[in-house]
């Protein structure tokens, strides 16, 4: 009888001391992590590549390489251009602006190259048709809602070449016709949380700085500029609602002042 009741006390302790352990690995007690792990990479900052399988990176190319976009890449004694085989005051802003924007995400050469040196022409053009006019903003501002999906597309890439080219093209974008830096604030929900992201991140360290600012290409710099442009050209409500995504941005209004 002594002999049941110890075994069956010797049951019960290693029950309590298996309850014990489970208990304090991932019980009431809380999960402990292994010694020496540490936390996943949250990935904020993670190149997303670009591939033949994304719709504006495929749609650009596509259509360059079977003759779609009347241009071709001009070699000349002051380097590259791009050589249009059309009036460019005489295109379809709604249809050839878009397109040129979804090619922001590109990378390789020529295509990189093509898009983006296409929009700034048309841009040039669109405010140089528009600037005696009345009307002479409708160039670009009817065909602001279609650039959003491609610039944010490309902001979202998080690749510092695609970003530093998209900044540069946002900024002559506000300033390439009346009205449509404030077209542009209703969609600032949609393009300023990668601003918000990489706001106070410089690419290149020590010496690399000051070259990437010589070239305009450190992204902290040219998000500070972008903001800056966007509140000059947008208006009343521009700051407070750059403000509401990019909680640190201050006014350059105030400082001016």
């Amino acid at each position: 009888m002594q002999a049941k009741q110890k075994a069956h006390e010797t049951h019960q302790d290693a029950e309590t001391a298996q309850g014990a352990e489970h208990k304090g690995a991932g019980g009431a007690g809380g999960y402990f992590a292994p010694r020496g792990s540490a936390p996943p990479v949250a990935g904020a900052f993670k190149t997303k590549k670009t591939t033949d399988g994304d719709k504006g990176v495929a749609s650009f190319r596509r259509l360059y390489d079977r003759g779609d976009f009347p241009i071709s890449v001009a070699h000349d004694s002051k380097g590259k251009r791009v050589n249009w085989k059309v009036d460019v005051e005489k295109l379809d802003y709604h249809h050839y602006l878009p397109l040129f924007f979804s090619g922001l995400c590109e990378t390789e050469e020529p295509y990189a190259f093509l898009a983006r040196q296409g929009i700034h022409d048309l841009l040039d053009k669109g405010a140089t048709a528009g600037a005696n006019g009345a009307g002479g903003s409708n160039k670009i501002l009817p065909v602001v809602p279609q650039l959003i999906i491609p610039v944010k597309k490309a902001l979202n890439t998080r690749n510092p070449q695609v970003i530093t080219t998209t900044l540069k093209v946002l900024q002559h974008l506000v300033e390439s016709a009346p009205m449509v830096g404030e077209a542009l604030v209703p969609y600032y929900r949609q393009i300023l949380p990668v601003f918000n992201l990489f706001k106070n991140k410089n690419v290149n360290l020590g010496d690399g700085i000051y070259y990437s600012q010589q070239k305009r290409e450190n992204i902290g710099d040219l998000i500070q500029e972008t903001l800056e442009k966007f509140e000059l050209h947008g208006g009343e409500d521009a700051f407070i609602n750059i403000k509401y995504m990019v909680p640190t941005y201050e006014s350059v209004l105030t400082r001016a002042s």
